[in-house]
């Protein structure tokens, strides 16, 4: 059963020290929206911001209407991003878990499927209504954990033997435990049960609520449902735009409609619509898992040129030259070897490296995909689950024999998905394993692709 609880919300550190003294003070002043009030006032109001924090607390009202005439009339939307919220999020399935995780600036932190020993628990479409449909769904589910039981143990065993020098300690044991763990589960399905810790602020939480209020399945627009009960409860003036029916009758703005509702649907269609049109043409499609389709030219040299303009605050183009130089005597080498010489494992690359982008093309299975969506500042543009994209299954399970078991979990897995899939559209991406692939199309900057 799915549940959204609010864990917790940041408070205004002068309420805090009140309420520890006094147990009488107002309740409605513990909210976030009095410090993004008074924060909203600095830039017009001369008086010490100690001193409008005060007034946004014991006048609540006031900094409630103060929000939502500076967020929403004035447009001022960044105001709303100094209330933060935390939300605990239980039962939500892995494939839900994508949808909520698009969001950039916002935290994750989930179960892990490497650390916890998984127990079969996932969630049932609330599309499925047929009964026969149910039950084969729930069937192919039971297939899936028995297999993931099934070569548990054995990956177990086999990555003990392959690691002896690990077992003599407890984190070494936790590691070879883990390796076990997370090659097992490319059997497992992405309705697979999952929870997570997930924290925003007001303005970007708003956006995602207003996203998985049109996403395509049942289960993410009740997640935004009970995303927006919770936060409507602790910041009713910085979540409007999420509600457009209640945001029209107070603003007068029809936000109803627009890409969020239709865009995606309409791009599908008009994707295919021109497609069509060259059906005729027979292209060479590469077919690698992953090929690097696009970067800056000369990237070494606009690196050097970068940190050489940003240091000397010479113009762009004479450190670009001096650069090409560098490079055609030997000296870069020498340059970036030395500059390296003071860096730790610790240091995060200097801002520079992000002058220099590539994009890639990338077929990649679930599991996988997991671990790259973490990387949030990256573009990350995913297409849906596609059976015809081929599944991944790990070099482990064909070593231990198993893989003509783990093909066979599959195929019944895509005769599966495929008589869902002509009833329930998307619906039937839950019973696709950890295994199938997606493509994703990654725009990413140097600086991030070394992180």
């Amino acid at each position: 059963m799915l549940e959204v609880i609010l864990a917790g919300y940041n408070l205004d550190a002068d309420v805090i020290e009140k309420l520890k003294k006094d147990a009488g003070y107002k309740k409605d002043n513990i909210t976030p929206e009095t410090i993004s009030a008074a924060y909203a006032r600095i830039s017009r109001d001369p008086q010490k911001v100690t001193k409008l924090r005060e007034i946004a607390r014991e006048e609540v009202d006031k900094a409630r209407k103060s929000n939502e005439n500076i967020v929403f009339k004035m447009g001022h939307h960044s105001v709303a991003e100094h209330a933060y919220l935390n939300f605990d999020i239980l039962g939500l399935s892995r494939l839900a878990v994508e949808y909520l995780e698009e969001a950039r600036l916002c935290s994750y932190t989930e179960k892990s499927q490497r650390y916890i020993t998984l127990e079969g628990d996932y969630v049932l479409p609330e599309e499925i209504k047929d009964e026969n449909d149910i039950k084969l769904f729930k069937k192919m589910i039971e297939k899936q954990v028995n297999a993931y039981k099934e070569l548990f143990p054995i990956l177990l065993e086999y990555q003990k033997k392959l690691n002896p020098d690990l077992l003599s300690t407890k984190s070494g044991q936790n590691t070879v435990e883990g390796w076990a763990k997370e090659d097992a589960r490319y059997i497992l399905s992405l309705a697979t049960e999952c929870q997570l810790g997930f924290s925003s602020n007001a303005r970007n939480l708003e956006y995602i609520i207003r996203k998985l209020k049109y996403s395509n399945l049942e289960e993410t627009r009740k997640l935004g449902k009970l995303l927006f009960e919770n936060a409507k409860k602790v910041v009713p003036s910085l979540i409007i735009l999420s509600d457009p029916e209640a945001f029209k009758k107070q603003f007068g703005w029809d936000v109803s409609d627009g890409f969020l509702k239709n865009g995606r649907k309409f791009l599908n269609s008009l994707s295919v619509k021109y497609t069509e049109k060259f059906k005729h043409i027979d292209a060479d499609e590469k077919d690698a898992d992953v090929e690097l389709v696009s970067y800056t030219e000369k990237p070494e040299v606009k690196v050097l040129a970068a940190l050489l303009c940003s240091t000397t605050s010479k113009p762009f183009t004479y450190c670009l030259a001096i650069a090409e130089i560098m490079k055609n005597e030997n000296m870069m080498k020498d340059f970036f070897k030395e500059f390296f010489d003071i860096y730790t494992e610790y240091d995060a690359m200097p801002r520079e490296f992000e002058i220099v982008n590539f994009i890639f093309d990338i077929k990649i299975s679930a599991s996988a995909f997991a671990q790259l969506k973490r990387h949030r500042m990256m573009t990350i543009l995913k297409g849906d689950y596609d059976i015809s994209l081929g599944y991944r299954i790990p070099d482990s399970i064909i070593e231990i024999g198993r893989k003509d078991f783990f093909k066979d979990v599959i195929s019944e897995t895509e005769g599966v998905y495929k008589k869902l899939k002509e009833k329930y559209g998307l619906v039937a991406d839950y019973i696709l394993t950890n295994a199938h692939k997606r493509r994703v199309i990654l725009n990413v900057n140097f600086r991030e692709l070394y992180h």
